[in-house]
């Protein structure tokens, strides 16, 4: 084989993968994953609806005989149409149920398709069908007919949300209340203007103050109460969370030290119920913000609305998708309404046409007729007289039909019954083209009747309330104790402590920074490690924390001199190295006290024969604050020797200094 045959096949095989990924692609995205913008239904799910509407016999149908018969609409097996209708039952707008079919908020699986029954609910059958608005496709096998959207009157897609993940795309949208949506339909009927949020089943509360019309950010809680200062009770649960999955949070977070518990209990059913004990030393109130900061307590969610519009994959607002959902519903009732009155306008004209042969006794004329031809242009004729009091013109269908009428029930023709029937026609007729002249009032009413109706079965489960960050730094136990160890160099939480008189230890959580200070003004920020070479000169460490006030004397080695500042916790980055003064070899750190007020240290000058003092004390709150890497205050113009730390020591009195040479309080 040549190079350039071997090239033209290797082309033509990668179009070939190209065309039938685009294929799989396609149909992964419109029908499978991503739901229809008009119904909200993926297609299993609309399969699944249209079968229980074939099968409706106002009875209940066990759950396997119900997805035998979607098979016949859905090619990809029994266990994706069984799992989608476990779903769509638990959402509790559709579908009756009969029987264990799992519990959402233990996460328990439902029991085996034979042993659980379903049914459409009341809601389903008044809001999701009609034959004369719905358009079928034939099935995959061709051997029946199935919609390609049915004319949901719900916003359905907002109502009950949906995720999927396709290729190249996912969505994920948030349901919403049932009485808030068909309120905001009304609202946008007469022009008002709306605002809607998710609403989730299984409670909680939820912050919405990044949720971005679909998009954005959610941010979930369980609802927790305090029973006593040692139980807390879980009540209800944050979005796609259970009992389990959250029960296991906090475990995992207790095995890991950041919760203390002592017992945690499910007790679920009806309703949420966990109970979680506390262990002594441990307090309630302390520990449900760690509950919110370290388990499934709080989760983030992301919305990610995308949905198939006009055959294609779209990302629309809520609001855009409820306008649709609105405006479809309102022309679905106009063609309703249309097609009711032609059928009362058929349905009169018949009565009309009876009325006019019984009463008129015109069917005498076709007595002598020898022929059907005849008999039928004999009706014909003697009906033109009555031609003004029908509705449309005389069809051959309408004669035939009055032909077919048999002499039995023109003998017991009962003319004021037939006059009454009438009458009922022709106000119903009037009815529906008074409703069709201001068919926004129309689908007010309809949407207030719904309201009253069924929104009793469906109010809010979700609190909206916003609420801030829970800090996990803050929250945290200190349960590590980090030493240093100053012969070996090593810091860490596994380093052991050996001599506590030249070692440092102190303890904080894995959240903490840990600021180091070494003897020749070298300061930086780290995290906490397990085990950390920083080497010998380290003179002090200690945890991050705003407003820390550090009180510093230092020699500078350039000028043999020492000066005094004070500074607050410095701003930093992690692991960078700053510095506190110059670098010199000889430039070191006489005394550091971190202390916010009523911090003291007496220096000792190197002696001299012409002064009259050779000790000072210093009053470091007569210093002001300012930056890390200011200069300070010379201390004198001598050397000193020596620096002791006076702070939290009674204060001995001092001869006043009448003068120093070289002392001053000013900045140099």
């Amino acid at each position: 084989m040549s190079e350039h045959t071997e090239k033209q096949q290797r082309g033509k095989l990668h179009q070939l993968f190209d065309a039938n990924f685009l294929d799989y692609t396609s149909y992964v995205i419109r029908e499978r994953a991503i739901p229809d913008v008009d119904d909200g239904l993926k297609p299993v799910q609309r399969r699944l609806l249209q079968t229980l509407h074939n099968m409706d016999d106002g009875r209940f149908h066990k759950v396997a005989n119900v997805v035998g018969e979607t098979m016949k609409l859905h090619p990809h097996g029994d266990q994706s149409i069984f799992a989608a209708l476990v779903n769509l039952a638990n959402k509790g707008y559709l579908i009756d149920r009969q029987g264990n079919f799992g519990n959402i908020f233990t996460g328990d699986q439902a029991s085996a398709a034979r042993y659980i029954e379903c049914r459409l609910s009341p809601l389903a059958r008044e809001t999701m069908f009609n034959k004369d608005l719905t358009r079928f496709v034939d099935s995959y096998d061709g051997r029946m007919q199935e919609p390609i959207t049915l004319p949901a009157k719900l916003p359905l897609l907002l109502l009950l949300g949906a995720e999927g993940i396709a290729v190249g795309m996912a969505t994920k949208i948030m349901p919403h209340n049932f009485c808030e949506l068909l309120q905001a339909q009304v609202a946008y009927l007469k022009g008002q203007d709306f605002v809607l949020y998710p609403d989730f089943p299984r409670g909680g509360i939820v912050d919405i103050s990044e949720y971005e019309q679909g998009n954005g950010r959610l941010r979930c809680r369980a609802r927790i109460e305090e029973k006593d200062d040692k139980t807390i009770l879980i009540k209800e649960l944050p979005y796609n969370t259970t009992t389990q999955s959250l029960i296991d949070s906090v475990e995992k977070a207790a095995k890991s030290g950041k919760v203390k518990i002592a017992s945690i209990n499910d007790y679920t059913a009806e309703e949420v119920e966990v109970e979680v004990k506390l262990p002594r030393g441990v307090h309630a109130d302390e520990t449900i913000d760690a509950l919110y900061a370290f388990t499934d307590c709080e989760v983030s969610v992301s919305p990610n609305l995308v949905v198939i519009q006009d055959n294609m994959p779209v990302q629309p607002t809520v609001e855009e998708i409820l306008r649709r959902n609105t405006d479809r519903l309102l022309a679905y009732l106009q063609q309703e309404l249309e097609i009711e009155l032609g059928r009362l306008q058929e349905k009169l004209h018949a009565r009309k046409l009876e009325q006019i042969f019984i009463e008129e006794r015109l069917y005498k004329q076709i007595e002598e007729k020898i022929n059907y031809k005849a008999v039928i242009s004999a009706v014909r004729q003697a009906l033109v007289p009555f031609s003004d009091e029908l509705i449309r013109k005389v069809s051959k269908e309408d004669v035939e039909r009055l032909l077919e009428i048999k002499i039995r029930r023109i003998s017991r023709y009962d003319i004021n019954r037939q006059q009454k029937e009438i009458q009922t026609i022709e106000k119903a007729i009037r009815g529906i083209e008074k409703h069709l002249k201001d068919m926004v009032f129309f689908t007010v009413n309809y949407l207030e009747g719904l309201l009253t109706r069924f929104g009793k079965d469906f109010p809010r489960k979700s609190e909206l309330l916003q609420f801030g960050e829970v800090s996990a730094r803050e929250v945290a136990l200190s349960n590590l104790n980090v030493a240093y160890h100053r012969d070996s160099g090593f810091l860490g939480f596994k380093v052991k402590l050996e001599n506590s008189l030249k070692d440092l230890e102190f303890t904080c959580s894995e959240y903490d920074r840990i600021l180091l200070i070494f003897k020749n003004g070298l300061y930086k920020v780290i995290g906490v490690a397990d085990k950390l070479f920083v080497g010998t000169d380290l003179l002090w460490m200690g945890v991050v924390r705003k407003g820390l006030t550090f009180n510093l004397i230092y020699r500078s080695g350039m000028e043999n001199l020492s000066y005094v500042k004070r500074f607050k916790m410095p701003k930093y980055i992690i692991s960078r190295e700053y510095r506190l003064f110059p670098e010199h070899k000889r430039s070191v750190i006489q005394l550091l006290v971190v202390a916010e007020k009523e911090a003291r240290a007496r220096v000792s000058f190197a002696p001299s024969g012409r002064a009259r003092y050779n000790r000072l004390e210093i009053e470091f709150d007569d210093y002001l604050i300012k930056g890390a890497a200011a200069k300070g205050k010379r201390v004198g113009n001598r050397t000193v020797r020596s620096v002791a730390n006076l702070t939290g020591k009674p204060r001995t009195e001092t001869p006043a200094i009448p003068s120093l040479p070289g002392f001053s309080k000013k900045e140099d």
